[in-house]
């Protein structure tokens, strides 16, 4: 199978894996204009801390409709920036710019430059169900769980 990528602008870099045995492809920041290109070049994009941003990747995907393009956390942007991954779902009918939701849950403002690795994306089959509405009788209650939530099997 094969992931067709468009570029929108020259610079912005195709999702890459580094390692061939990687579930997830590296996204790249590709800022969306030249002024901005100009600006980050020299200072960076800046994420506040405590804030999010949406960065651009200057791709469009293309994959099969029984897919899900998850976008994830670069586990060293995560732990060494503080940087990580908010609404995550690409959908196959999605055909704009893939952008990426990041935010800073560090105490410092991150400054990010173009090409520099944001995030990582798997391709994930899915299953598509029927939605069957049931009562509260007919619901399988009888599992050994039942209702447990948050907590409720204990933190040993």
């Amino acid at each position: 199978m094969k992931l067709k990528v468009v570029r929108l602008r020259k610079n912005a870099k195709l999702p890459e894996r580094a390692h061939s045995t990687d579930a997830g492809m590296d996204l790249y920041f590709c800022p969306n204009d030249e002024i901005q290109e100009q600006i980050v070049s020299v200072m960076g994009f800046p994420v506040p801390s405590r804030e999010s941003a949406l960065l651009s990747t200057g791709i469009k995907v293309e994959f099969p409709s029984n897919y899900m393009l998850e976008i994830k956390n670069k586990s060293g942007i995560a732990h060494k920036r503080q940087l990580v991954i908010g609404a995550c779902v690409v959908d196959s009918g999605y055909t704009g710019e893939l952008f990426v939701n990041l935010h800073n849950i560090g105490w410092k403002t991150q400054y990010l430059k173009a090409g520099d690795k944001i995030a990582q994306a798997v391709l994930i089959p899915i299953e598509v169900c029927d939605i069957e509405e049931t009562s509260e009788e007919m619901f399988n209650k009888n599992t050994s769980r039942g209702e447990g939530g948050f907590g409720s099997t204990g933190t040993r």
